[in-house]
């Protein structure tokens, strides 16, 4: 989400505009709405105008403007926004909430577990859902949109319901990575790919340290890793609503049908080796 720097409500694709640069809300998107300080460039001029020049600003002044207090960077360049780091510092601790509320010994065939094999089962877990998130953060301010995990309350609250139920009755929604920019349909799939993609990853990679021979408790966490990844991956990739395979799918059903397709034989699979 993006402040309107004029009315300072808070937009999800927010409007940019040609003269100063700034970010307006709809109402607020005309020169004339927001008192565009370079608003007579719209006007015909009657006699050549002198060039324009634009002095780049300071840091300062774009943390003014913008209300983010960022580094310099280009459209390649990652980075975070302090508003950003809280968002994802609370959903972290609600991911890792859900870990160890989820590998209970009704679910992980052996009771005797050790807690330092738990905590890095919980770990991988977080480390899944933050992988995921980033992913996509990561993709989209390579193609110079604006990318920033926000806390979605709803999924919030149903993630932290989730903590007190049984497995696998589970939901970890606790936010999302919210993009506003101007782009193709195809760069929005791409987009959309990566975090399922990266779980994709993360789930074949487990899958291939299992026949390590490593100790029955090291490869039930390899085991049970894998299974996250691919389930992650597996429900995210549900072409509906606001999911990401509704975006892959309209973008490339064939890449579409092949991401699913896998995250189904990794989910099986996966299974077929915890049981």
């Amino acid at each position: 989400m993006v402040e309107c720097q004029k009315c300072g409500i808070e937009v999800f694709l927010p409007f940019k505009c040609p003269y100063c640069g700034g970010y307006f809300c709809s109402e607020h998107r005309l020169p004339e709405n927001h008192e565009c300080p370079e608003a007579w460039r719209a006007r015909a001029p009657t006699r050549p105008l002198p060039p324009v020049i634009v002095e780049p600003r300071t840091q300062h002044e774009y943390e003014i403007a913008h209300r983010t207090p960022i580094r310099e960077r280009t459209s390649r360049d990652l980075w975070f926004s302090a508003k950003e780091l809280q968002h994802l510092t609370i959903s972290t601790l609600l991911v890792i909430a859900i870990g160890f509320s989820f590998f209970t010994p009704s679910f992980t065939p052996s009771t005797n577990i050790q807690p330092v094999y738990l905590a890095l089962l919980v770990s991988i877990f977080t480390l899944s859902f933050l992988a995921h998130e980033m992913a996509h953060k990561f993709a989209a301010q390579r193609y110079g949109l604006w990318a920033e995990f926000r806390i979605v309350i709803f999924g919030a609250l149903l993630t932290l319901i989730s903590i007190f139920m049984p497995p696998p009755f589970k939901i970890i929604s606790p936010g999302a990575v919210m993009i506003a920019g101007f782009v193709g349909k195809d760069v929005f799939g791409r987009i959309a790919l990566s975090g399922p993609g990266t779980n994709l990853i993360f789930s074949a990679v487990f899958l291939g340290l299992v026949h390590l021979p490593l100790g029955g408790n090291l490869n039930l966490v390899l085991v049970l890793s894998s299974f996250i990844n691919a389930w992650i991956a597996l429900f995210n990739l549900i072409p509906l609503g606001l999911l990401d395979g509704a975006k892959v799918f309209f973008w490339n059903k064939k890449v579409w049908l092949l991401a699913f397709v896998a995250s189904v034989v990794l989910v099986v699979y996966s299974l077929s080796l915890y049981h």
